[in-house]
C-alpha cells in the first residue's frame, strides 16, 4: 500500500491516448508540460543545422550579408529602388533578417511529419512541440544574425545616417511572436496537407520566395501609390510586422493600426485552424506518410 501511495503522489497526471477528441481540443497544457523536451528540440534543430559544414555557425554571417549585397546591388542599384533615405545595406540587412525569421518558421514546419516520422511513429510525446521548437531556433538564428544589423546600426548611428525610433524598439517582441505565429501556423498547415500530397513540400520554396516579392522586403512600402495593389499589399499579414519592424529600427515605415488589426486577426485564425488540423491529422498520419 505505501508503494502504490509513492507512486501516486510522484505521478501528479497521467497521459489518455486515445484517437478519439473534440476538434478544439488543443491539449495546449499538455504541451507545457513537455516544455523541457521542447527546449530540447530547440538546441538540437539549431545545432543539426549547422553540424558537419565547413565554416559551421559562421553561415549565420554570411548568408545575410552575402544576400544582402546582393540586393543593395540588383534592387538599390541596377533596378534603382530607393530605401527612404535609409542606406540602402542596412535597409536589406534588416529586411532579410526578418524575413529570414519568417521564411525558416514556414519551411522548418512544413515538413513537421515527414522529417520526424520515425520518431512520431515511435514513442509518443505533443506532436506540437516539434513545430514550436522550430519556431524557437529560427528565433536563435535571428539573435545571432541581428548582431550583426546592429553592427552596422551603430556605424551609421555615429554618422548620422539613421535615426531609430527608439520607443517602437518596446514592440520588437509582439513582432517575433506575430510573424513566429503566422510561421507555425502556416507551416503546420502545409505539413498536415504533405501527409497525403508530397508534391506540395516542393512548392513551400517556391511559393515562400514569391511571398517575399508579395511583402516590402526589397522595397519600402511608400514606393506604392495608393490604389487597389497598395491595400491588397497591406492585407498581406507579414506587411505589417516588417514595416513596424523597420520603423523601430531604421526611423522610416509605414504603421497601419487598421491593417495591423487585420493582420493580427489573420495570424490568429491562421494559427488556430493549423493547430486544429495539426490535431487531427496527427491521429493517423502514420498510415499515409
Amino acid at each position: 500500500m505505501n508503494n502504490e501511495a509513492t507512486v501516486q503522489k510522484s505521478t501528479p497526471y497521467h497521459i489518455h491516448i486515445s484517437s478519439n477528441h473534440k476538434w478544439f481540443d488543443l491539449k495546449l497544457k499538455e504541451v507545457f508540460r513537455y516544455r523541457d523536451l521542447i527546449w530540447l528540440f530547440t538546441k538540437r534543430s539549431f545545432v543539426v543545422r549547422y553540424k558537419q559544414t565547413i565554416l559551421g555557425p559562421a553561415w549565420l554571417f554570411l548568408n545575410p550579408f552575402i544576400t544582402s549585397i546582393i540586393y543593395t546591388i540588383v534592387f538599390g542599384k541596377v533596378a534603382g529602388i530607393g530605401t527612404e533615405g535609409i542606406p540602402k545595406i542596412l535597409f536589406y540587412m534588416c529586411s532579410n533578417a526578418i524575413w529570414v525569421y519568417f521564411s525558416t518558421c514556414v519551411t522548418q514546419n512544413a515538413t513537421t511529419f515527414t522529417a520526424n516520422a520515425n520518431v512520431f511513429g515511435k514513442v509518443y510525446f505533443p506532436r506540437l512541440t516539434t513545430p514550436i521548437s522550430n519556431v524557437l531556433s529560427a528565433i536563435i538564428q535571428f539573435g545571432v544574425q541581428m548582431s550583426l544589423v546592429l553592427a552596422f546600426l551603430c556605424f551609421y548611428l555615429i554618422k548620422g545616417e539613421v535615426h531609430p525610433n527608439w520607443w517602437a524598439c518596446l514592440l520588437m517582441p509582439i513582432v517575433l511572436i506575430h510573424l513566429g505565429l503566422l510561421g507555425l501556423g502556416v507551416g503546420i498547415i502545409v505539413s498536415s496537407m504533405t501527409t497525403k500530397y508530397r508534391d506540395l513540400s516542393i512548392l513551400v520554396g517556391f511559393g515562400v520566395q514569391l511571398w517575399m516579392y508579395a511583402t516590402p522586403i526589397v522595397y519600402p512600402l511608400s514606393q506604392l501609390k495608393e490604389g487597389p495593389f497598395r491595400h491588397l499589399m497591406l492585407i498581406n499579414p507579414v506587411t505589417a510586422p516588417v514595416e513596424i519592424f523597420r520603423y523601430a529600427l531604421l526611423g522610416q515605415g509605414t504603421i497601419d493600426v487598421p491593417f495591423t488589426i487585420v493582420s493580427w486577426m489573420i495570424t490568429l485564425l491562421v494559427t488556430l485552424f493549423g493547430i486544429i488540423i495539426f490535431n487531427k491529422v496527427e491521429r493517423t498520419f502514420m498510415d499515409t506518410v
